[in-house]
């Protein structure tokens, strides 16, 4: 009998640390070969591009690369139309590859995702090992799309009619309840006792026992992150979810990405004071993108959750490569013509 390829999917919010976890197995993969399906919401690639600059796949042009990006839109949404075809491509290459990681979307629900794993074509060749969902705790604890509960039950004494769960709680929700393992991340953002909250709030929303670890910047050991052998299609039904009485979910349409590319560059902390600040006039989620900075030949990574903001230089520029500063926004309702216009003008 063939051994199945074990597959890991690693979900979480937008901003929570998945790109970096996967990008530190790939940097550390103790001789696994490794493929990674990246979902990107948006078109410019970020994510994707990032991995393949992590130094140990190949970019492209330079050899079969086994970073795969799916951009069409969530993968919960589009599971038949991009992620079949390319499982079915990896399946064809099952003698040289031992695992596979699915980064899925910041805004996508696992659950549909796993569901394909039981369809004959895939079923007999690839088996889901484990589903990680990596929490962002800093962002938990600020509210960002995890809410207080003592103020839920303060507005359910107030007013039973009130609608306490916004989509983005119930992602958060629905994210954690397909869990097989929780990475609780950037904890040196916050003190013990504001990490002793948001751990007892993830607690409150597993269904189940599920182990939780630890993590400041998503470098854990594939040791930890491996090797569940969970096969999660089979067990599905113990992972209740919101959505799992409806024939079809919708996403929040107001949600939306904007994607700017500059010809220009930026000095990096007058970018960030403006990104902060647009983040503060404008609900944004997450900010990602490379930076082209003046007098420097490497490319700087930027990524913002709200006001907070890490950077750092990825690789050089390629000498063949344009020096674009190029960034994608998440948010609700975004007003992108405001965004680009202060972005000239800075």
């Amino acid at each position: 009998m063939v051994t199945k390829i074990p597959v890991t999917v690693v979900t979480g919010f937008l901003g929570s640390g998945k790109t970096s976890l996967i990008r530190h197995l790939l940097q550390n993969n103790q001789g696994r070969r490794i493929a990674v399906l990246v979902n990107e919401f948006g078109e410019l690639g970020i994510d994707g591009e990032l991995l393949k600059s992590c130094q140990v796949c190949p970019e492209d042009g330079e050899g079969d690369t086994n970073i795969f990006e799916l951009t069409n839109g969530c993968l919960c949404c589009t599971v038949q139309e991009e992620f079949y075809p390319t499982m079915q491509e990896l399946i064809k290459r099952r003698d040289s590859i031992d695992c596979i990681l699915i980064e899925t979307s910041g805004l996508a629900l696992p659950k549909p995702l796993v569901k394909a794993f039981r369809w004959q074509e895939i079923r007999n060749a690839a088996t889901v090992d484990a589903v990680i969902t990596v929490v962002d705790c800093a962002a938990v604890a600020a509210g960002t799309f995890a809410s207080d509960p003592e103020a839920i039950a303060g507005q359910r004494q107030a007013d039973d009619s009130l609608e306490h769960e916004t989509p983005l709680q119930e992602l958060f929700e629905d994210q954690l309840a397909c869990a097989d393992l929780v990475v609780l991340n950037k904890i040196d953002l916050v003190d013990a006792e504001t990490k002793a909250r948001v751990e007892e709030l993830i607690k409150q929303e597993l269904p189940r026992v599920v182990k939780i670890i630890e993590s400041d910047c998503s470098q854990l050991d594939a040791s930890i992150l491996l090797g569940f052998q969970a096969a999660v299609e089979d067990n599905l039904d113990s992972r209740l979810n919101h959505h799992d009485t409806e024939e079809d979910h919708n996403h929040d349409e107001e949600i939306i990405s904007a994607n700017l590319i500059l010809d220009r560059t930026f000095d990096p902390e007058k970018l960030q004071l403006l990104l902060q600040r647009l983040a503060q006039q404008q609900e944004i989620y997450w900010i990602k993108g490379f930076v082209a900075v003046p007098n420097k030949s490497m490319r700087l990574v930027m990524q913002g959750v709200g006001t907070r903001f890490d950077k750092f230089y990825d690789r050089p520029w390629k000498p063949e490569e344009s020096r674009q500063t190029r960034l994608v926004f998440i948010g609700r309702d975004l007003k992108s013509s405001e965004i680009e216009s202060q972005l000239v003008a800075l």
